[in-house]
C-alpha cells in the first residue's frame, strides 16, 4: 500500500481546532472595523437606490404634475425615513472615503488619531443627515 494514503487518513482523524459555530454578535470589533462595515453598507445602499432616484428624477422632470407626485412621495414619515437613510448613506460614504484617502496619505494612522477620526465619521454623518433631512429643525 502507498504510504501517502496512511498519512492523509491520519491527518483527517485529528480533531478540528477552529470553532464550529461563530457567534457574530459576541465579536467586539474595533471602531475602525465598524466604520469599514458601515462604509460598505452605505455604498450598497447608494447603489441599490440609484434606480429609484433616477425614476424619481424622471418623474419630477416630466412636468408640474409629475413634480407634485415626486414631492408627495418624499413627504410624511416614510419620506422622511427615506430621505434620512439616503442622506446618511451619502454623507457616511463621503466622510469615510475622505478619511480613507487621508489614511492613504499617511495622515491619521497613529493609534489615537485613527480611532478619533472613525468616531468623528460615525457621529457626524447621522447628525448631518438629521440636520439636512429636517429632523433637527
Amino acid at each position: 500500500m502507498d504510504n501517502n494514503t496512511n498519512d492523509n487518513s491520519a491527518a483527517c482523524m485529528q480533531p478540528q481546532t477552529r470553532p464550529v459555530f461563530l457567534n457574530l454578535l459576541q465579536i467586539r470589533l474595533p471602531v475602525a472595523g465598524v466604520l469599514s462595515i458601515a462604509h460598505r453598507a452605505s455604498g450598497v445602499i447608494l447603489f441599490l437606490a440609484l434606480p429609484f432616484l433616477v425614476g424619481l428624477l424622471e418623474l419630477a422632470l416630466s412636468g408640474e404634475a409629475g413634480f407634485e407626485r415626486a414631492a408627495a412621495l418624499l413627504q410624511g414619515a416614510g419620506g422622511w425615513v427615506l430621505r434620512f437613510l439616503l442622506l446618511w448613506a451619502l454623507l457616511h460614504h463621503l466622510l469615510a472615503g475622505i478619511r480613507y484617502l487621508l489614511i492613504d496619505a499617511d495622515l491619521g494612522v497613529q493609534a489615537p488619531r485613527y480611532r478619533q477620526s472613525a468616531w468623528l465619521v460615525l457621529v457626524s454623518a447621522p447628525l448631518l443627515a438629521l440636520l439636512l433631512s429636517g429632523g433637527l429643525a
